[in-house]
């Protein structure tokens, strides 16, 4: 692994040439800034639907509901975690999100929290977690059916297919991310990395916000940071081409790893 070579890297320029194009880009930013607030805004006025079914999740600490997983405050977030039920270890890119999960401090003092679930059983999760070094919560969903009900498992012998918000008649026009064509009885069993958000009004639950794929990449590898530097996120995709190519793309490319599989 080799360092960029000057010949890829930006133009060296004088402050005031670096600046004027700085604030070129920066008209760009706030154009995105304001487009977000205009998101946010519209997605907190997403309708919200009721949860009926009384959902219990395995923990470390015992049997909990999902009203249980909300410790009093009025919201939840659910990051969906890859891990089959006979994996040995959970998904590496869901791993590498997972590992960007903060101290939740700040989400508690606006009485949101948040929470991993995923269909392995606690047996399996609980010595992963360790491993990582992780303390969020972590429950299992093994005995329910909550990911397939949201969507974070998708087996047509169990709910009706909906991937990325899209149903299997949909899908037979749009085709699948992975394939391009449409959902094939194979394809039963895939797990899919996303988050879900719901709302306690009483002892009453509501599902109000789902996204999935690269709807979580501001949670994910330290995207936010990584964008803001000239290497970028250092996978193939990324323009201007080449340029991190001397690094390995470990972070993002066919050299993912799990996070404790890193060197320093």
């Amino acid at each position: 692994m080799t360092e960029p070579s000057m010949q890829h890297l930006p133009e060296v320029v004088d402050r005031e040439t670096w600046r004027a194009a700085r604030l070129a880009l920066l008209e760009r930013e706030k154009a995105i800034t304001r487009e977000r607030d205009r998101v946010n805004a519209d997605r907190r006025r997403l309708p919200m639907v009721r949860v009926e079914q009384e959902y219990v999740f395995d923990g470390l600490d015992g049997e909990r509901t999902l009203l249980d997983l909300f410790d009093g405050r009025e919201q939840l977030v659910v990051h969906h975690l890859m891990f089959g039920p006979d994996w040995d270890a959970a998904c590496k890119s869901c791993s590498s999100a997972a590992d960007q999960i903060p101290r939740l401090r700040q989400l508690h003092a606006r009485r949101t929290s948040l929470v991993a679930i995923s269909r392995a059983p606690i047996a399996r999760i609980a010595p992963y977690r360790d491993r990582m070094g992780w303390d969020f919560p972590w429950l299992s969903s093994f005995r329910s059916s909550f990911n397939y009900d949201f969507h974070a498992t998708l087996d047509d012998r169990v709910a009706p297919i909906e991937l990325h918000h899209r149903t299997a008649s949909d899908l037979e026009v749009h085709g699948t991310p992975w394939t391009g064509g449409p959902w094939e009885p194979s394809m039963n069993g895939e797990e899919v990395p996303g988050i879900s958000v719901f709302l306690r009004v009483g002892d009453d639950v509501f599902h109000t916000y789902s996204t999935f794929g690269r709807g979580i990449e501001e949670f994910h590898h330290g995207y936010p940071w990584l964008d803001l530097t000239p290497l970028g996120r250092q996978e193939a995709w990324e323009e201007p081409a080449g340029r991190a190519e001397p690094l390995g793309r470990q972070v993002g490319g066919p050299g993912l790893r799990y996070p404790d599989e890193y060197d320093e």
